[in-house]
């Protein structure tokens, strides 16, 4: 049995082995997640980010497999984070194309992860930054972020990679999620996949002009892509694309302020996860919270004010609370 060292050792070297098992290490809150964490960080960063997001069906995962391909022909080092719905009985992901992937580029040099969204709004796991770092840090050129696939929910995205590809189809339904602000925001590109059904013009034209309508002010307009991914038509666009919007981060120091407004975001997420956990575990769990549901239940003091009661009490309590040291 490798040790954690070894492991660590054996990803940095990128062995795909030690990185799967410190993914899973990661993915299921071993103890020694934070160690491992601690130490791949520094190796990470100079990976390039692609984020991969849209509604159910859209053929995310035929135009992920497509630019695989694309990327490791131009002989890239490739790492692919693919968050499936998770299995209500196991928590596990739900395997469909992935099996499939695994053993079409089995002779490229590229890393495919399935991880179960958990049931966590934004499109991504809990655990898809960490385990895309440990990608980055294993040697991966690039890495592919592809969502769950639950339409415009899926914001995290932005936060997590340096592009984001919104892939829509031909199909009435994607009007009305390209009607849905999340999405017109985060798109850095816009592909209309499935392009050889009827509709992809039109819908292409809607996308023109809900960005021409659009109050926010852009540097970069979202080009529009028409691809038919099943085919592998339109990719070798979609791929130049993606390429043009990097050499668009490099002006004026702007991947490098993207990422530090990331780091920023990701940074206020944990303290409040973790300031929640502390809440919960170490100090209201020691409070009667029964006592205060009784009187809820009974109207005498409606939810929000009960709560605000507990944090006066806790802002009270808070500076004998540091003295013992939590």
């Amino acid at each position: 049995m490798q040790s954690i060292d070894q492991l660590i050792e054996g990803s940095l070297k990128g062995e795909k082995l030690s990185t799967s098992r410190l993914i899973s290490l990661v993915e299921r809150g071993n103890k020694h997640a934070p160690y491992v964490l601690e130490k791949i960080f520094p190796h990470s960063g100079e990976a390039y980010y692609i984020g991969v997001t849209g509604p159910p069906g859209a053929g995310k995962s035929t135009a992920v497999d497509r630019l695989i391909a694309r990327l490791c022909k131009n002989n890239f080092s490739v790492g692919v984070i693919a968050v499936d719905p998770s299995s209500p009985f196991t928590g596990g992901a739900l395997l469909g194309d992935r099996v499939r992937m695994h053993v079409k580029h089995d002779k490229m040099d590229v890393f495919i992860r399935s991880m179960g969204s958990d049931r966590v709004m934004g499109g991504l796991s809990r655990t898809t930054k960490e385990a895309s770092r440990i990608l980055d840090a294993s040697g991966k050129q690039v890495i592919i972020v592809e969502t769950v696939g639950v339409g415009q929910s899926e914001l995290d995205i932005a936060e997590a990679t340096d592009t984001v590809i919104v892939i829509l189809t031909p199909e009435s339904g994607d009007s009305i999620q390209i009607m849905k602000a999340g999405l017109m925001e985060i798109a850095d590109i816009f592909v209309v996949n499935k392009a050889d059904r009827p509709g992809a013009k039109d819908i292409s034209l809607s996308i023109q002009g809900m960005l021409d309508r659009s109050l926010r002010k852009r540097d970069w307009t979202p080009p529009i892509f028409l691809t038919t991914a099943s085919l592998n038509k339109g990719i070798d666009e979609l791929y130049e694309g993606i390429w043009s919007h990097s050499r668009y981060l490099q002006q004026d120091s702007m991947l490098e302020k993207r990422r530090r407004t990331q780091f920023k975001l990701e940074l206020r997420n944990r303290i409040e996860s973790e300031f929640s956990h502390i809440l919960w575990q170490d100090i209201i769990e020691e409070k009667n919270i029964d006592n205060l549901v009784q009187e809820i239940w009974a109207r005498k003091i409606d939810p929000q004010n009960a709560a605000r009661r507990i944090m006066g009490e806790l802002i009270e309590e808070l500076p004998g609370w540091l003295q013992r040291g939590g």
